[in-house]
């Protein structure tokens, strides 16, 4: 009779844990970006050729860095492991939901989405909920190639 391995600890505050997280840097990272166009809008308004401020440039190595510090520091305090397979896709994928939720319905459903997308994969880590988290993780991510390029 095979019996199932029990976890050592409740996998759900630690998933939660990850969709708050990812919730929160998504909606931050939207914001941000909003806030850097805005920017760019008022600093180039006065000028008919190419224009482009230095956030125009750092907008996008600043969102990397901070989410990728924070991620590192929160899963660390949540445990969840190994961290080496993990948070590169959070951070290097994220980016193709995240734009395709925020392009169709705003900053709020790219935190929903956001929140999916960082607890699909952290789900994926326990053997038990392994395809049910990459599974999860592909659907989003299908899907959001479908909205984007469909």
């Amino acid at each position: 009779m095979n019996t199932l391995v029990a976890e050592p600890r409740s996998v759900l505050p630690r998933v939660s844990g990850a969709a708050v997280t990812g919730a929160v840097l998504a909606y931050g990272a939207c914001r941000f970006f909003s806030g850097v166009e805005q920017d760019s809008d008022r600093a180039c308004s006065s000028t008919d050729g190419l224009c482009s401020t230095w956030w125009d440039w750092a907008v996008l190595p600043l969102t990397l860095t901070t989410s990728l510090i924070a991620l590192i520091v929160i899963y660390k305090l949540l445990d969840l492991r190994p961290r080496l397979v993990l948070i590169p896709p959070t951070v290097l994928l994220a980016p193709l939901p995240l734009v395709a939720a925020e392009a169709t319905a705003g900053p709020w459903a790219a935190a929903i989405t956001g929140a999916a997308w960082a607890s699909s994969l952290a789900l994926a880590l326990w053997s038990r909920y392994r395809f049910l988290g990459l599974s999860a993780s592909a659907a989003i991510l299908v899907a959001s190639l479908g909205v984007l390029y469909g």
